[in-house]
């Protein structure tokens, strides 16, 4: 049975190995650990192994991590709906999934109410899939100009899943099209399954949970 050690080991070998391919430096690469499915115990082993970023899905569940562990680097990387943003914006520390104006506009009264200064990126719905959010990839140049009081540092994407993560690469690929024409900073794109080519094609925050915590005994 692996080590959550052994297995945070073979991830970052991962990320450099792809970064090698792509003439990458790997320290231009967050890896964001999503740790929805453990508690407490394994963020402060994966903490302590010197990974200072963690994602959450669900507020209600992320929360609590992301004040206990306030040294720690938030992400929320979930569906957020509107009445939820005061609730984000008192513990995490980036937001990945911005994906509508009105939603945008709630980020930005919030944050500027309670100085908050951390990072937004835009969903973007690349694939074109109707069961996931996200605005259009045709619509997100406008959609960037269109934006008052929120200062918007990168995109966000989920490729859709197959076994075989080249699939993704064209999702993958026009999302950093879209980032290079806006000059955002950020891209957040790659999970468990294909974060590998995330990486080559210039992926600079992967999410990834499964491959982390595969095979190990959770407490």
């Amino acid at each position: 049975m692996p080590s959550l050690a052994e297995n945070l080991s073979s991830v970052r070998s991962r990320i450099a190995a792809a970064c090698r391919r792509a003439g990458r430096d790997p320290s231009g690469v967050t890896l964001v650990a999503v740790t929805k499915t453990v508690g407490l115990e394994e963020v402060r082993t994966l903490r302590d192994l010197g990974v200072r970023d963690f994602g959450e899905n669900r507020v209600q569940d992320g929360l609590p991590k992301a004040l206990a562990l306030p040294e720690a680097r938030w992400h929320f990387i979930g569906s957020l709906q509107r009445n939820k943003v005061r609730k984000v914006l008192s513990g995490f520390h980036v937001v990945h999934s911005v994906d509508s104006a009105e939603l945008a506009a709630q980020v930005a009264r919030v944050a500027e109410e309670a100085t908050w200064h951390g990072e937004v990126l835009l969903e973007v719905n690349v694939a074109g899939e109707a069961q996931k959010g996200g605005i259009p990839a045709a619509e997100v140049e406008a959609f960037v100009r269109g934006l008052k009081g929120l200062a918007v540092s990168g995109l966000m994407t989920m490729a859709p899943l197959d076994p075989d993560p080249e699939k993704a690469r064209p999702v993958f690929r026009r999302l950093r099209e879209l980032q290079g024409s806006l000059g955002l900073r950020h891209l957040s794109m790659g999970m468990s399954q294909d974060f590998e080519v995330a990486v080559e094609e210039g992926a600079t925050m992967v999410r990834v949970g499964t491959a982390l915590f595969e095979g190990i005994d959770k407490v």
